[in-house]
């Protein structure tokens, strides 16, 4: 059913940027949302899928999800003029930092022969380059989207692998970062709502 939605999604994607190659004016922006809209549905099933039931695919996920989450807070630092969203980059930032190299530690120990990453994939390449590249009209608006998104993802991955019995070590980990990324979602939907209206 999933993966049926996400086929569905991409579609509907696909035909929109089609639409957006048509007015060069505004085509940038409109291609910009339509690939964060696109990068949750693929985040999800990513998540659901594969990290909640692989160690393998569990420590990288976790670990590029720390990463975007620290790149993405940085970018929001900087460009942000709203104290609201800075706090939230912030917070971000500490926690994801924090979770970053309790990942690592735990994984050194319970999954040695799992490569971290070093760089972010594609998809949430994308993701940065669509902070980078948005106005600053628009900017706190795509952060905040993008964060919604990403940790409802983050909460998938880590619920899925928190009752691990063959992985402990992770599982725990995987229980510790839950409250913390409960918090930054629920921040990050109130700024959400604030925005829009």
């Amino acid at each position: 059913m999933l993966i049926k939605q996400t086929a569905v999604v991409l579609a509907a994607s696909a035909a929109a940027l089609t639409l957006a190659a048509c007015n060069q004016q505004r085509s940038s922006e409109v291609v910009d949302k339509v690939e964060d809209a696109v990068s949750e549905p693929v985040g999800q099933t990513s998540a659901a899928a594969l990290g909640a039931h692989m160690v393998s695919a569990y420590v990288p996920n976790a670990a590029m999800g720390d990463m975007y989450e620290i790149q993405a807070a940085d970018i929001a630092l900087e460009r942000s003029q709203n104290a609201q969203v800075k706090a939230l980059a912030q917070m971000i930032k500490a926690d994801h930092t924090a979770a970053a190299a309790a990942l690592k530690a735990a994984a050194a120990q319970a999954a040695p022969d799992v490569s971290l990453p070093t760089e972010l994939d594609q998809r949430r390449k994308g993701l940065i380059d669509n902070l980078r590249s948005a106005s600053a009209a628009s900017f706190d608006k795509t952060y905040v989207d993008q964060q919604v998104a990403a940790h409802e993802e983050a909460l998938t991955l880590h619920r899925g692998f928190s009752d691990k019995t063959d992985a402990p070590a992770l599982a725990e980990h995987a229980r510790a970062v839950l409250p913390k990324i409960e918090a930054h979602l629920q921040r990050a939907k109130e700024l959400q709502t604030s925005l829009a209206g």
